[in-house]
């Protein structure tokens, strides 16, 4: 006599970077609508940046901005970012994403406040700079 085996599994096909496609176990996984702000990036890649001179596998902004082919005058305007208080780095990571039209806050609005050493201050600066943000969601976090 004869036995039958069912087995129920989830699964998705990927495609690869190169057109490949591969079975992979579970559901599809969900991509968010939407990009990342373009400062959220930029604030990330200026903390890998000081990650990298921290550890000495760069000597300074000057051969980060060569790496990335960049001048170093705009190395030092991504890496002035990271000066801003920890707080507002914080809101920064974790803006929403950008689901249309352009993003609602610019690196080039940062740079006076970036540039503040007195954190306060900075809180204060980027408390009027939400607040001119009008029709994001930022202004109401």
């Amino acid at each position: 006599m004869t036995q039958r085996l069912t087995i129920n599994r989830q699964f998705h096909i990927a495609t690869k970077r190169r057109g490949a496609k591969q079975i992979q176990s579970g559901a599809k996984p969900v991509i968010p609508a939407g990009r990342v702000p373009r400062i959220s990036r930029l604030l990330a890649l200026a903390h890998h940046c000081f990650q990298l001179v921290r550890n000495g596998a760069i000597i300074n902004q000057s051969e980060l901005a060569h790496f990335g082919q960049i001048s170093t005058t705009r190395m030092t305007q991504i890496m002035w970012l990271d000066n801003l208080a920890p707080d507002i780095q914080e809101e920064i990571l974790f803006l929403p994403r950008t689901t249309q039209g352009r993003d609602p806050i610019k690196e080039a609005d940062l740079r006076p406040i970036a540039k503040t050493l007195d954190w306060k201050k900075q809180r204060q600066m980027w408390n009027k700079l939400r607040q001119g943000v009008t029709g994001s969601s930022i202004a109401s976090h």
